[in-house]
Order: structure tokens, then C-alpha cells, then sequence
């Protein structure tokens, strides 16, 4: 297990009504943006929840931002957060939301030319506008963490970046928010959670026990939880709260502390976003059993042990053990509604050059922290999911 160092100072203000308790925790007197997705939060509700805790601030709102967030369309919002001297950034929405509204938080106080800079070059956040969150579609655990990713569309590119500055002062889960979902958003909150965990768990050991269980314990809980919530007639209070606190520690980078992480399935699933539009979580469904295919030899410890443990297979041949661990997997999102297969999409060998050409344009050969998936490693990868 390695050294690490561990802080995040997320407050999670968790469960039915909390939504009314922000205005305790957003600085009086100052300007607030309040950034949201589409219709969705006027129809349950939330819209009214929000503009009632506001109540007394002056608040501008920044409405219409799109699952995968673009640069493009993110941008005239800063002009409104210098018009009107923002102080602070609250999004109410999913991980797009909370990763546009991230981005803008760093944008705003950007002091170079393009702030796309801050994710194509790497360029040092030093400071950033206050941002709170209201979580509604539980996926991406961009609520308690500092990470962000936004697509630049004309430049066809899809990047991330961090910064402690970006994470949220607060977070609200309430689950009932949940509620309402439809069946297509809690399967991509499954997935895009229970890969995740897998990015953090399923590389090398670390003799890090901890990590361990707490990653077995989590996909165990999206696995059959998160099955549970997608397929109820009716939502139950108990399952969307444990599917939401599940995904939330799924990325909030306590899985991380100590371990290997990898992080390839993310890199090629962005490419396959920026290329379709497809829904991120749709993209990893794809890639993920394909990354499994091409490391599964060289992961063995851990891939055994994931088989073991989440899927019950035993087996004294282990590469017998491997592949019915990947069909498992991909079975489970299949299980999910989600199609899992290149050609289920109408896609070809085609999409193997342009993902390739789009990596090598920005000098991208090592796809993953792992370091065992390079660019070389992609035909065979994608190849494998046609």
C-alpha cells in the first residue's frame, strides 16, 4: 500500500428536505448563479425547493446546459458571472451540470487568454469561484470531488482536469430527487459508478485491504441495489438512498488512497462521446470489457479476485475464470438495458483509425495510470467490442 495523503472537504447534506437548507451554507450578500440542465427540475419540484432556500439573495440563472457539457455552450455564462459580479456558483443537476458549473468556477478566474487551456495544457488553477451542488442523477460522483470534464466540440475533444479549488463547499443528496428518473438515467448511474470503482480496483495488488472492501462492498451495492432501483415499479426511499451514497463514494477519491488506478476505459470512452454523442456511461459499457480482454492476463491477481468475490466464479483455470467474469459484467449491463457492442450502434472497424488519430494528435499513448494500456493496445481493444 503506498503512501498517500487524504482531505476532502465536501459537506454532504444527505437526505429528504435538505434542498432547503443551502441558504446556510451560501455567503450572504453576494450574487449567486444558478446553473441547471434542461425542464426536468420544474416538473419534480426541485426548481421551486431551490428559488424558496434563495430566498433574499440576488440570483441570476444560466439554464439549457446538455449532458457532456461544451465548451461552446458554457461560455456565455461567464459574461453574466462578470456582469453581475457572481460570488458564488450553485448547480443544481447531474454530472454535467456539476462539471460545467466547475469549469466555470475556474474560467471566471482565468487570468490567461483561452481558459480551455486549464484541460488541453494543463494550466494551474489558483483560484476559483465558490461552487455548491444539488445533486439529481446519481453517476459521476463529481459532487464530492474536484474533478471536471467538458467536451470542446469544434476541436473535437473531450478532457478533464482537477483542481482541490473546484470541489464543491457543499453537496445536497436527497433521494427522493431520485424519484422521478427515468429508467435510461439510473442505468447509466449504475454503470458510470460501477466503473468507477472497477478504474480504482481492478489493476494490480496493493495490500490495500481497506480499498479492498470498501470497492467490493460498493459494486456489490450498484450490482444488485442499483439493479433493484431500475427495475422497481416503484422507488423506494432505502434503495435510492443507498444507490445515490454509492455512487457518490464511488468517486470521492477515498478508493483511490494508497492504490494503482487506471483510467484507460475513460480515455477511450471519451473519444467514442466526442465521436457518436453517445451517453458517457454508454461508452464505458462498451470499452470496459474490452480493457478487461486485453489486461486480463497481466491484472490476473486481481481479476480473480474480482471474479471471486462480486461474481462467485471459481475456477482452477483461471483464464476460464477471466472470460466468464467479463461475460458476467457485460451481461450485467446488458441486464441494464444498455447495448454493449460497437455494431449494436451501427458502428465498424472504422471507428478503430479515428480514435487512434484523435489520441495521437495530442500526444496520448499511454491511455491509462496503470500504465500496461497504450495506443498500441487499442485495435485490439475496440476491435474486440465490434
Amino acid at each position: 500500500m503506498k503512501n498517500f495523503e487524504f482531505y476532502n472537504p465536501v459537506r454532504i447534506l444527505f437526505g429528504k428536505g435538505t434542498i432547503a437548507k443551502i441558504n446556510q451554507h451560501i455567503p450572504a450578500g453576494v450574487p449567486v448563479l444558478f446553473v441547471y440542465g434542461g425542464g426536468s427540475i420544474r416538473m419534480n419540484g426541485v426548481y421551486e425547493q431551490v428559488t424558496a432556500a434563495l430566498e433574499g439573495y440576488e440570483f441570476y440563472e444560466y439554464p439549457g446546459v446538455q449532458p457532456n457539457p461544451e465548451y461552446e455552450q458554457l461560455m456565455p455564462a461567464l459574461d453574466i458571472i462578470r456582469e453581475k459580479k457572481i460570488g458564488f456558483i450553485l448547480a443544481v443537476g447531474g454530472g454535467s451540470v456539476i462539471d460545467g458549473s466547475k469549469f466555470l468556477a475556474a474560467a471566471a478566474c482565468y487570468e490567461g487568454e483561452d481558459p480551455w487551456d486549464i484541460l488541453l495544457k494543463g494550466a494551474p488553477v489558483t483560484k476559483a469561484l465558490p461552487v455548491g451542488a444539488i445533486l439529481t442523477l446519481p453517476a459521476t460522483g463529481t459532487e464530492m470531488n474536484g474533478n471536471s470534464v467538458v467536451t470542446r466540440k469544434s476541436l473535437k475533444q473531450k478532457l478533464a482536469f482537477g483542481s482541490s479549488l473546484v470541489m464543491p463547499k457543499f453537496s445536497v443528496l436527497d433521494p427522493e430527487v431520485t424519484f422521478s428518473l427515468p429508467k435510461h438515467q439510473i442505468a447509466n448511474g449504475v454503470i458510470d459508478a460501477f466503473v468507477h470503482v472497477l478504474e480504482q480496483y481492478l489493476t494490480y495488488p496493493s495490500k490495500a485491504e481497506v480499498q479492498d472492501r470498501f470497492a467490493e462492498g460498493l459494486l456489490m451495492i450498484l450490482k444488485d441495489t442499483g439493479s433493484k432501483v431500475y427495475a422497481a415499479a416503484k422507488p423506494d426511499y432505502d434503495d435510492h438512498a443507498n444507490f445515490i451514497w454509492a455512487a457518490t463514494n464511488a468517486l470521492n477519491t477515498a478508493l483511490s488512497m494508497g492504490v494503482l488506478t487506471d483510467w484507460s476505459t475513460h480515455t477511450l470512452g471519451h473519444e467514442l462521446t466526442v465521436l457518436y454523442g453517445w451517453d458517457h456511461a454508454v461508452t464505458l459499457a462498451i470499452v470496459l470489457p474490452g480493457v478487461m480482454q486485453v489486461t486480463g492476463e497481466k491484472r490476473r491477481e486481481k481479476m480473480l479476485q474480482y471474479a471471486e468475490r462480486i461474481w462467485g466464479i471459481t475456477n482452477f483455470d483461471h483464464m476460464a475464470v477471466i472470460n466468464e467474469t467479463i461475460k458476467n459484467t457485460e451481461q450485467f449491463f446488458r441486464c441494464l438495458g444498455v447495448k454493449t457492442r460497437l455494431s449494436e450502434y451501427g458502428v465498424g472497424e472504422e471507428v478503430i483509425e479515428k480514435v487512434v488519430e484523435s489520441l495521437k494528435s495530442r500526444d496520448v499513448y499511454l491511455l491509462g495510470r496503470g500504465k500496461d494500456v497504450t495506443i498500441d493496445d487499442v485495435p485490439a481493444i475496440l476491435r474486440s467490442r465490434l
